[in-house]
């Protein structure tokens, strides 16, 4: 089972995105407080995350915490991986492991990512993207749906719909 864990994140528009990612891939959605605004700093019926998140929220597995000290207390027995700029290893050479493992995977908030502190002491649970050299970081739902699905794709995409199933495989015909 996979699970999206958002340190602080500060944009509605990006957590609303990636609520609709995590609904899709059947994961589990984690959300780390409090953000750089505060724990009301936004809210669930913020225009931007609603629209966003369009009408895949009510079907969204979600968990709050208070603050790390919170998310690491109930989870400190979990492997973690921490996507971050300062990651030695390709994110996609990375072995994330089965469908049935639980696999948590950390994205920090738009501003500062995920604080230093917490990034070395996970040194070889580390992540990274790769992208120009002068480019500091890529949207935050962007770098959740690319993550997500490299391990959706090295685990087969298990349980995920290969092929159209609302409209019917035969839609084009």
């Amino acid at each position: 089972m996979l699970h999206i864990v958002l340190f602080q994140p500060e944009m509605p528009a990006n957590v609303g995105n990636i609520m609709r990612t995590a609904v899709a891939l059947n994961a589990i959605l984690h959300i780390i407080f409090p953000t750089l605004a505060g724990i009301s700093g936004w809210n669930f019926d913020d225009k931007n995350l609603r629209r966003a998140g369009l009408d895949y929220i009510s079907d969204l597995s979600l968990f709050l915490y208070e603050d790390f000290a919170d998310f690491d207390n109930k989870h400190h027995d979990k492997k973690i991986v921490y996507v971050t700029r300062y990651g030695k290893n390709n994110y996609s050479e990375y072995k994330y492991g089965r469908y049935d493992d639980e696999i948590y995977i950390m994205f920090g908030n738009e501003s500062h990512g995920i604080p230093l502190d917490i990034l070395k002491s996970h040194k070889e649970e580390l992540v990274r993207i790769p992208m120009v050299a002068s480019a500091r970081s890529l949207n935050l739902s962007n770098s959740v749906a690319i993550i997500s699905y490299e391990i959706m794709r090295q685990q087969g995409f298990y349980n995920l719909a290969t092929q159209e199933m609302i409209k019917g495989n035969d839609f084009l015909d």
